[in-house]
């Protein structure tokens, strides 16, 4: 493991990103109904979470199809009607559940990087 060289091809922080990226839309959509620009808007003002906006449908079209966002279509002034989401009880489930383990997690890596840790048992 001494000689573990990191691959050109992965990038630690596009795989960050792909696991959280569904907890981060939950989060947004519990405060309000909110239609899928306005997600990308939040989530690309965050910095870094978004790195491209049609990764955006096929994530809220998942998380619909898992019961986790509701879905209500709604006039718009400029344009065809727009889809709004917010999260639905099973999905303030699993975002409470994952908000849990994240801390825990996000402790244990802190915990290591800083070295806060010690050698041996």
């Amino acid at each position: 493991m001494r000689d573990m060289v990191p691959s050109v091809a992965r990038d630690p922080l596009t795989e960050l990103r792909r696991g959280v990226l569904e907890y981060c839309v939950l989060a947004t959509v519990r405060r309000w109904e909110a239609y899928a620009f306005d997600i990308v808007l939040v989530l690309s003002r965050a910095g870094g979470l978004l790195t491209s906006e049609g990764t955006i449908y096929p994530l809220l079209s998942r998380l619909r199809r898992d019961g986790l966002v509701a879905t209500i279509w709604r006039e718009s002034e400029s344009g065809p009607p727009r889809r709004y989401y917010r999260i639905t009880e099973e999905g303030q489930r699993a975002l409470d559940g994952f908000i849990a383990e994240w801390d825990r997690f996000r402790a244990a890596v802190d915990a290591v990087l800083m070295g806060r840790v010690e050698e041996g048992s």
